[in-house]
């Protein structure tokens, strides 16, 4: 059974599911919304408490001012205000992309909360020497985008993260007639959300607290892919062994069976 539901917090109105009984732990991403974990929700909730949801200003998670940008910082507020609304903690977290991001956001101003945070592929970029390159390439991608080039912002994007698509792929992803949520979704991520997740600097200090409570997760076929580089980066700067997870950067959603055997091998260390 899923339990669906939404949590007022200063500027948002935040929905949530929760599945199954037991430990609990949260699925977290960002932009993407509770839907794509649904099938890794679903195995996990046979022996946990599962937590999913909508980020600030996504789908079903709405804002009294849409205007707002997403930080990690409020995004990571607006998960220990769920956490703490559950009572069920403390949590394991598992983000994804620039959930990972929040995941790790929160472990730094709330490590009383989380029990073990995976952060599968964050893109810290500043970890990068490279990295004022990178954030200029993404505000170009940016400017592409808000002057309404769809097709053309999201050729630069894959180009700088890595991602290599058969041709024609994005004309079938993203031209024609689209869903209007998704197209709103995708212009907050890109207006108010990308460059805040991108730009974040760690607290590696803070992070490095955490010991063995931390894993860094890297999707076995993302080598050389920007999340592949900045994930190493994080594990390098705090001295940790990355684990590796089934698929790419979204294996949770294309390969939840093996994804949920490899995170659960990873628990039970």
């Amino acid at each position: 059974m899923i339990t669906t539901a939404t949590l007022d917090v200063p500027g948002a109105h935040l929905y949530y599911e929760v599945r199954g009984q037991g430990p609990l732990i949260a699925l977290v991403g960002a932009p993407m919304d509770a839907g794509p974990f649904a099938p890794l929700a679903d195995l996990l909730a046979t022996d946990h408490t599962v937590l999913t949801t909508d980020p600030r200003g996504i789908n079903r998670s709405r804002l009294d001012d849409p205007a707002q940008d997403s930080t990690p910082a409020l995004r990571a507020a607006d998960l220990s205000r769920l956490l703490t609304h559950l009572d069920a903690g403390p949590a394991t977290v598992l983000g994804s992309s620039g959930g990972a991001v929040t995941a790790l956001a929160l472990a730094q101003t709330r490590p009383d909360q989380v029990h073990t945070v995976i952060a599968h592929e964050p893109p810290l970029v500043n970890l990068l020497p490279d990295a004022a390159r990178i954030h200029a390439e993404t505000d170009d991608y940016i400017a592409t985008y808000l002057a309404g080039d769809v097709i053309g912002a999201w050729t630069k994007f894959m180009r700088v993260a890595g991602i290599e698509l058969p041709e024609g792929a994005l004309e079938m992803m993203f031209g024609g007639e689209r869903d209007p949520q998704q197209v709103e979704d995708e212009h907050r991520w890109f207006a108010h959300e990308m460059t805040h997740t991108d730009r974040w600097q760690p607290d590696l200090n803070a992070l490095r607290s955490l010991g063995n409570r931390l894993i860094i997760g890297i999707g076995e076929e993302s080598t050389g892919q920007l999340c592949d580089r900045t994930s190493h980066a994080l594990a390098d700067a705090l001295a940790l062994k990355p684990t590796h997870f089934p698929g790419d950067h979204t294996g949770f959603a294309d390969h939840p069976d093996q994804f949920a055997t490899r995170l659960r091998g990873e628990l039970s260390r």
